[in-house]
């Protein structure tokens, strides 16, 4: 079904919604079955929305807000789009296009998200079962993209790590936050939401609430475990977050930390440290990379970063890479460039 149906699909349902949202509006339609639902513990975007966690909260709405735009031009937003009204012929048209505009993985995140939303559609309600059956009957988009993010070199984590030496509470800081998402494999909801509990000195072990509210433990060692004794020291040991925002001043203020900040501390520092843009999960990439290089079993690698599925975990895999590179430096191809001296007429030799 070409991705153009779309707007042509939806077109009745846009001139249908516009003039009921207008009586809305203008108090004229008394239904509690009218659109829109005006009570959150009634809308299926907000029921569905309400039990995700706040990371995949985020992403999640900014899928459905996306799809909104989609299906009727930028006309109706997420509020106040008719979800419980979309049936086959405008999720599979939705389909194709998303298929059109992003990587097989992310439009299949969109589709787990209109899924999400249109059963609690009918957990309310709002559709029956065999629209929700029809509706969601979506083949997922087969297809494959190269993997996303980069893993650090071992001089680029050196340099990151050099430009913590100044001394300050915010250097300190810093390397125990980059020490933990390497050394630990952490992502970045994980490592902001840590308590000063959560880390035991002795063994070095950190409690981790994963996603799916599922709790594992890892470790670190070796200089992860010295930063973090820096970093201790300077925090103190009130109750609180284990990693907090630290003034310009250099006071530490015991209160969490978001995940954007996070982001912009290592985009400081890798400014400082003259290493390329890296983001976090960058550093659960190289972790896990540098693990299976170092000859970790991968199933051992799969429990220490939380992953569901092993095959997660040998995506994260970037030893691929260097060995295509190395495999490539082993094919000679027999080029002599004519301007350098050839005499002969042809450039093979």
């Amino acid at each position: 079904m070409p991705a153009d149906y779309l707007k042509f699909t939806f077109r009745s349902r846009i001139v249908h919604f516009l003039p009921e949202r207008a009586r809305w509006r203008r108090g004229q339609c008394k239904s509690p079955d009218a659109w829109p639902v005006t009570d959150p513990s009634r809308h299926p975007v907000a029921v569905y929305l309400a039990r995700l966690a706040p990371g995949s909260r985020r992403s999640q709405t900014a899928a459905l807000d996306a799809m909104a735009q989609l299906l009727t031009s930028g006309r109706l937003d997420t509020e106040m789009l008719p979800w419980a009204e979309l049936r086959y012929q405008h999720t599979q048209a939705l389909r194709a296009a998303l298929a059109d505009r992003y990587s097989p993985a992310t439009a299949n995140r969109h589709l787990a998200a209109l899924r999400g939303v249109l059963r609690e559609a009918w957990r309310l309600g709002l559709m029956n079962a065999e629209d929700l059956a029809r509706a969601i009957d979506l083949p997922a988009v087969r297809g494959e993209r190269l993997p996303r993010g980069r893993g650090l070199t071992r001089g680029e984590l050196r340099s990151l790590f050099d430009s913590c030496r100044g001394g300050s509470p915010a250097d300190a800081r810093d390397a125990a936050l980059m020490a933990v998402l390497y050394a630990a494999g952490l992502r970045r909801a994980e490592v902001v939401t840590l308590d000063v509990t959560d880390y035991e000195p002795e063994t070095g072990a950190i409690t981790v609430k994963g996603k799916g509210n599922k709790e594992r433990v890892a470790y670190i060692d070796n200089g992860a475990a010295d930063v973090m004794r820096v970093w201790l020291g300077v925090r103190g040991d009130v109750q609180g977050p284990l990693f907090c925002p630290v003034t310009q001043t250099g006071e530490v203020t015991v209160r969490p930390m978001t995940d954007q900040a996070v982001y912009a501390i290592l985009r400081s520092r890798s400014k400082k440290a003259n290493v390329k843009a890296f983001s976090p999960h960058d550093l659960r990439r190289s972790c896990v990379s540098d693990l299976l290089e170092a000859g970790v079993d991968i199933s051992v690698v799969q429990r220490f970063v939380g992953h569901a599925n092993v095959t997660t975990t040998a995506r994260y895999d970037r030893r691929g890479e260097q060995a295509k590179k190395k495999a490539a430096k082993s094919l000679h191809v027999p080029f002599v460039n004519v301007a350098l001296g050839n005499t002969s007429n042809s450039p093979f030799v």
